[in-house]
């Protein structure tokens, strides 16, 4: 009886599930597939893959893996330590200003404000990433809005050099992700318990003692979720790279957009691809298996 109800079951599952697989499928792990594939490959003399006379003399020589080999190269290992120590800046910053904004939001903020603060924190998603880039570029250049009012204000005697390097950079990506610390943050510390935090000032714990000790280890899964949806985007950012900082900081999505359009390295850019998502697959697993644990969820 038992056996009956889950070929049932699962004849009514299996329709409902299939779209989603084929679109996952077609969407995405076809063309995963087809990148792991062109990362074994050889570039040839005008930027086609170079077609394997002898399949098992490339794979016996090792020179299938020549591409990852090559991404070994200091060179390639610089930008790629760029992208990580940029990332976990990012990071960072998003979550010491992104955490006291969602904070006040979600207990401090009055009821009828909190869906005007949201609000505040989600339009900048009605707006063109691109366009948001490009006003920062205005902003931060020589003439710019923030020269501009400094050297009226008689703070500084010439403009400050805020653009093409690692600061524009850090001031993109901060700015583009923090939404996505400060709505999960949020999401956490809306559903937290407040009697758990009465509780701690009526047995005598100071506010600061009360939010480490409580406050930040209830809200942990949503800290964590906003670590994971801040770094992966910008550890693989190109478009903020490439327009606030210039050739002064190239960084692995950079690379990656190089090797495809301007150096016409298509194994080369699929192996760094690939390097990249076994980077945020790591993480993603990471995440999953903290999931799993209990998310911070624990007694107190």
């Amino acid at each position: 009886m038992n056996r009956l109800t889950t070929n049932n079951r699962n004849k009514t599952v299996w329709p409902l599930v299939m779209p989603t697989w084929l679109v996952l499928g077609v969407f995405f792990l076809l063309p995963l597939g087809i990148v792991f594939v062109v990362s074994f490959a050889q570039r040839g003399a005008y930027g086609e893959l170079k077609p394997v006379t002898d399949f098992w003399q490339h794979l016996s020589s090792g020179e299938f893996l020549a591409n990852y080999g090559r991404s070994l190269d200091p060179l390639y290992l610089g930008i790629g330590w760029r992208s990580l120590w940029i990332a976990t800046v990012t990071t960072g910053l998003c979550l010491l200003i992104g955490y006291p904004v969602a904070y006040y939001i979600a207990l401090l903020a009055r009821p009828h404000r909190k869906n005007l603060l949201l609000a505040l924190v989600v339009v900048p998603f009605w707006t063109s990433f691109l366009i948001r880039t490009y006003a920062w570029m205005l902003i931060l250049r020589t003439e710019g809005l923030v020269n501009t009012l400094l050297l009226q204000a008689g703070l500084i005697g010439e403009p400050l050099d805020l653009l093409y390097n690692e600061f524009a950079v850090l001031v993109g990506l901060v700015y583009g992700e923090l939404p996505f610390m400060v709505l999960p943050i949020y999401a956490a510390l809306e559903k937290l318990d407040r009697s758990l935090l009465e509780a701690s000032t009526d047995l005598g714990a100071p506010p600061w003692s009360t939010f480490w000790r409580v406050t930040v280890p209830l809200t942990m899964p949503g800290i964590v979720a906003g670590v994971v949806l801040v770094f992966i985007p910008s550890l693989g950012q190109f478009i903020v790279s490439d327009l606030l900082g210039g050739s002064k900081s190239i960084l692995v999505g950079n690379l990656i957009q190089n090797q495809f359009t301007v150096a016409r390295n298509k194994p080369f850019g699929a192996a760094i691809s690939f390097e990249l998502m076994a980077v945020v697959l790591a993480m993603l697993l990471a995440y999953t298996w903290y999931a799993k644990r209990g998310g911070g969820n624990r007694e107190i």
